[in-house]
């Protein structure tokens, strides 16, 4: 078994931040030696710096415990990313086939949207209100064209994972002796 000092030695070696979740619902910071909310970890997401958050106890990864903790906050807290029929939809893929394909789907397309709002970034610093108004409007050509583009890489992903689903169906009728 590690010791408490070998394993914050190891979170240091990594760059990554361990956070320990005590059962009394705290988070430790081993990284600055303090205790600290979720509104902190939150600022560690937005700020893209890596983290990990482990029970204090069992050494278990609670990072998607708490992730998922800070996203109810949020959709709670003031207007929400989701609407009930994209929670309901989301909650339709649990235990479906589709599971997988569903999560790699979603992933990727918010990892392009990301991209498209860093580019998005790029070419609007320095722009005053009225000039990233126009730059916002979905008739200026640059817009539509940074639109176009991750339309064509959502499309792209999509057909993708309907490939790798057809690749799946055949690969299983294989098995059980029957082509298609």
């Amino acid at each position: 078994m590690q010791s408490k000092q070998t394993d914050l030695d190891s979170s240091s070696q990594d760059g990554v931040r361990v956070i320990k979740k005590y059962p009394n619902r705290r988070l430790y910071d081993t990284n600055t030696s303090t205790y600290i909310t979720l509104t902190e970890v939150k600022s560690l997401v937005m700020d893209s710096k890596p983290f990990v958050v482990r029970d204090a106890k069992s050494n278990t990864d609670l990072t998607r415990s708490i992730l998922l903790q800070i996203i109810l906050e949020e959709e709670t807290a003031g207007v929400p990313i989701f609407t009930e029929q994209v929670l309901a939809n989301i909650i339709r893929f649990y235990g479906h086939s589709m599971q997988d394909f569903m999560g790699a789907y979603l992933e990727s397309n918010v990892q392009i949207f990301m991209d498209l709002q860093h580019k998005m970034a790029e070419h609007s610093s320095g722009f005053n209100p009225e000039a990233w108004k126009q730059f916002m409007n979905l008739q200026s050509p640059m817009m539509q064209s940074m639109m176009g583009n991750y339309l064509e890489q959502s499309r792209g992903v999509f057909s993708q994972m309907q490939e790798q689903m057809q690749k799946n169906s055949e690969k299983m009728l294989a098995a059980l002796g029957l082509k298609r």
